[in-house]
């Protein structure tokens, strides 16, 4: 008989194909575990499956009294309680730079689209204006990517290859992390110095209490009015409101965001601005990203049905 493994959150039935094929999936649809299933089924829960960002905490686990091991899909497992699950000897695992490719890709899209201007662009053309030679404010030269000091705020899976990406572009490239690491990029030990800095900041790292808002005003003031900010990280790390209110008045001069507060909802202020470009939570969606993170889930719930540490495990911070 399979071994049984919970769907926590919500996903296509096509992401969770591979997963059927080794085990017996319980798929919650994104409801609440209690709702959808018995207490008896639920205390036979020993693995669950969930994304990085949907909120687990200590008494969620406890609905499930012999779990032993909280999966990940994705890198993200910034909505798992690791306090509460080490407490209860439950395993955590991710699937570590799996989809880093692919973030950093969209980073790159959103700080070209950006700061090239492209979707005002490409509104240029599609209304005729450009045919008309109908001036524009907004079609006004900008600046290249050679020269430009780019500031990457993270220097994990995702972090180093948007600085190599941004390396090639003939960028020059900052960073601000924790800590120092053996790369050939400037470092910055706080990140008030890198916003300072650079003109345009990319947001790289792991979403947490130390990281919540860490992006607000004086930050994005720093940045300056030919400024730009890009967001791959979580939601949770900008300021949203103080953002709204930068680009509105001209504090910075753009945005490229992946992620927001509360998601899948972006503010209507946000998309009412001609000058930030955005996407709906796309960076790891690829297909080779999806294989690779698929692949870390079935190592990480074969291990622990076998009894063995989990390959991919979250590391303590």
């Amino acid at each position: 008989m399979a071994d049984k493994v919970l769907i926590y959150s919500r996903f296509p039935k096509t992401m969770m194909a591979r997963f059927a094929e080794w085990f017996e999936l319980l798929d919650t649809a994104g409801k609440p575990a209690q709702e959808v299933f018995s207490s008896d089924v639920l205390g036979g829960i020993r693995a669950l499956l969930t994304a990085g960002g949907t909120p687990l905490g200590g008494g969620e686990m406890d609905l499930f009294p012999k779990l032993g091991a909280i999966v990940c899909y994705g890198t993200g497992y910034d909505g798992i309680d690791l306090k509460a699950a080490a407490a209860r000897a439950i395993a955590v695992g991710h699937s570590p730079g799996a989809n880093a490719a692919s973030v950093a890709d969209i980073a790159m899209t959103l700080m070209l689209a950006a700061t090239r201007r492209i979707l005002v662009a490409d509104q240029y053309v599609r209304s005729g204006d450009w045919a008309a030679s109908k001036p524009s404010p907004m079609m006004r030269p900008q600046a290249g990517m050679p020269g430009r000091r780019i500031g990457v705020y993270g220097m994990g899976e995702i972090g180093r290859k948007i600085a190599a990406r941004c390396a090639a572009f003939e960028s020059e490239v900052g960073y601000c992390s924790r800590t120092r690491h053996d790369v050939p990029y400037q470092y910055f030990s706080s990140l008030e110095a890198l916003a300072d800095w650079c003109s345009v900041l990319m947001i790289a790292v792991r979403a947490g209490v130390e990281t919540h808002h860490v992006v607000n005003a004086d930050l994005l003031k720093r940045l300056g009015e030919d400024g730009y900010v890009v967001n791959i990280s979580r939601g949770s790390v900008i300021d949203e409101k103080a953002l709204v209110a930068a680009l509105t008045d001209k504090t910075i001069a753009g945005a490229g965001l992946d992620v927001y507060a509360n998601e899948p909802h972006a503010p209507d202020a946000l998309t009412a601005l001609p000058n930030v470009v955005l996407a709906p939570h796309i960076g790891g969606h690829t297909l080779d990203s999806h294989v690779a993170m698929q692949d870390c889930v079935l190592a990480n719930l074969t291990a622990f049905f076998e009894g063995r540490p989990l390959p991919y495990a979250v590391k303590p911070a």
